[in-house]
């Protein structure tokens, strides 16, 4: 297991769901029960024949349990970026110890170590001790609802707050120079007003403030403060009694939607191929197929793919040349996810599979993740667009401070790449806007558009003679067996500074290419899977010849009753 594959387990752990896996159940458990005990403790131990005669006992479940949290708070803190990519790095964790629940989580457990160093008072220990049971709150459905429903309100209790505020200063000034006449003594300046305005509100229970008005204008404040004590309680319990009802109508409207989400992923049951006798999940599902087979309605299946961070919806006329006149046709395309830019999948192959344009290419995706899959190759692909109004290429290396995502996507292509490898770009070509080529497969390799010749001096590939047989072999093999053709260069240019080839591997990559594929293979050729084998057999054969490969079992047998999707394929 990596240490990134540890973190994930880890973070699973640490959900603070009760229902999810078995094992994470019982380490929530554990966790909660401990935290119940080491209550119990604290309690006990106030009771002097208890901690005298069960001393001992008390001390033992003191320093289980202490050890028992240092050890999971610790985890917490480290594992933080895993909750949250603001908390990466030593000020994110500090970010983290700062948080609600970072802060009780330090507050309840590292105290007991500096009093092993200088003295802190027993009382504040214990009280420490008792603010672990707060932790608690984190496995409450009903306080994550509370505390929802306090931020959906949080600017209109603001402002009410602010006005009561602000009234009851105004209120308290007249009464001090009304009162100040008749009672100097007692209201000497304007802060015993003040003072004793604000206390009207929680009925001055010490007595502080007991200095009751003498004259009518001050009983008439009096009784104004009197209304405003109500209303100081009673409008925001309105607010937040408010939104507990929305809160509690969006969980009901989120549920109906997680239901929906499971209902269209079950519309992406494995197919098998007629060539290969190969199980896939399928490139796409029409709106109008989900509907007849669910009935949803539209409105159901977009909001559902709207919440989901695992489907998307694809204009099908996009991947046809705008000369046919394509008409539009919607579809739901799933894709996998294990990364914040999308996927990243490392099989120790000296061969990387990349789509950099899965998110805005459909069916490209899909047709790179079995290519990857079929072949035993690494697979790195963009699948997330953080500002849709504003996507940015991944091929096409611009600003980096453009998308956040961009750096982890070039680095996580270099960890899983080998320097003696290749690195293989997976775009779509021939739709849209774009004219119709006579060739259907464009390789690109850093030269300019028109040279198929290797006599370019920026080149990103160093091994020609290995990827000219590879490229001869192939492209034989797609005309002979598939009537597709191919070309080197000779309709796409490769010789931009900008292009993702010159900047993985810190611009140093010897083997980067690019094979820009037409719609009609990887979105309307019902052999497609048939093609990506053949691809990924040449790749085998030229790029890792000694490498030895065994072929996925998801790819041939079918896991009952999760056969369907991306999440129960183990890679």
């Amino acid at each position: 297991m990596t240490l990134h594959e540890f973190k994930v387990q880890l973070n699973n752990v640490f959900d603070d769901d009760l229902h999810t896996k078995q094992w994470h159940n019982i380490a929530d458990w554990t966790i909660m029960g401990l935290i119940l005990v080491s209550t119990i403790q604290v309690f006990l131990s106030t009771f002097d024949s208890i901690a005298e005669r069960y001393s001992t006992a008390l001390l033992w479940v003191d320093w289980i349990t202490q050890i028992f949290f240092t050890v999971e708070v610790t985890l917490r803190i480290w594992n933080a970026d895993m909750l949250d990519p603001k908390y990466k790095g030593f000020m994110g964790r500090v970010r983290y110890c700062f948080s609600f629940y970072g802060l009780i989580d330090v507050l309840s457990t590292y105290p007991f170590y500096i009093n092993m160093f200088t003295a802190i008072p027993y009382s504040l220990l214990k009280v420490f001790r008792i603010a672990r049971l707060l932790r608690v709150f984190r496995y409450m459905h009903s306080f994550k609802m509370l505390s929802a429903a306090i931020r959906s309100k949080k600017s209109e209790l603001l402002v009410s707050l602010q006005f009561l505020g602000i009234v009851t200063i105004i209120l308290s000034f007249i009464l001090f120079f009304v009162e100040h006449q008749v009672q100097p003594e007692v209201y000497d300046n304007g802060w015993r007003s003040v003072v004793w305005a604000f206390a009207q509100y929680i009925q001055d229970p010490g007595g502080f403030a007991d200095m009751p008005p003498i004259t009518l204008t001050g009983q008439i404040i009096s009784v104004i403060v009197g209304v405003l004590g109500i209303a100081i309680f009673a409008v925001p319990a309105g607010l937040i009694g408010s939104g507990f009802t929305e809160v509690m109508e969006d969980e009901q409207k989120m549920k109906i939607i997680s239901e929906n989400q499971d209902k269209i992923k079950h519309a992406f049951k494995y197919l098998k191929c007629r060539f290969t006798n190969m199980l896939y999940v399928p490139k796409f599902v029409s709106i109008a197929d989900i509907q007849a087979k669910y009935s949803l309605s539209e409105e159901d299946i977009m909001s559902a793919i709207d919440n989901s961070e695992e489907f998307r919806l694809r204009n099908l006329a996009t991947t046809r040349n705008i000369e046919e006149k394509p008409e539009d046709k919607l579809v739901v395309e799933l894709f996998p996810k294990n990364r914040p830019y999308g996927c990243c999948i490392d099989r120790g192959s000296k061969v990387t599979i990349v789509s950099t344009s899965s998110v805005s290419e459909a069916a490209t995706g899909s047709f790179s993740y079995y290519l990857a899959k079929i072949g035993g190759f690494n697979y790195v692909s963009k699948e997330i667009e953080v500002n849709p109004d504003s996507p940015v290429t991944y091929y096409n290396i611009g600003n980096r401070e453009a998308c956040p995502n961009l750096p982890l996507f070039l680095s996580d292509i270099d960890k899983v790449s080998k320097d003696d490898g290749y690195v293989v770009f997976i775009l779509s070509a021939s739709g849209g806007q774009e004219p119709s080529y006579p060739t259907q497969f464009h390789y690109i390799y850093g030269g300019k558009k028109g040279n198929e010749n290797y006599d370019d001096k920026g080149l990103t590939i160093k091994d020609v003679a290995t990827f000219e047989r590879m490229y001869t072999e192939l492209g034989e093999k797609l005309e002979n067996d598939f009537g597709l053709l191919s070309d080197k260069q000779k309709y796409y240019d490769g010789s931009s500074p900008k292009n993702i080839a010159r900047h993985v591997g810190g611009g140093e990559r010897l083997n980067a290419f690019t094979i820009r594929i037409a719609w009609s293979v990887t979105c309307w050729d019902f052999r497609w899977l048939n093609i990506c084998k053949t691809m990924a057999d040449v790749f085998n054969k030229h790029f890792e010849p000694n490498a030895a490969k065994t072929e996925s079992k998801e790819l041939k047998a079918r896991n009952i009753g999760f056969d369907y999707g991306y999440d129960f394929y183990k890679e």
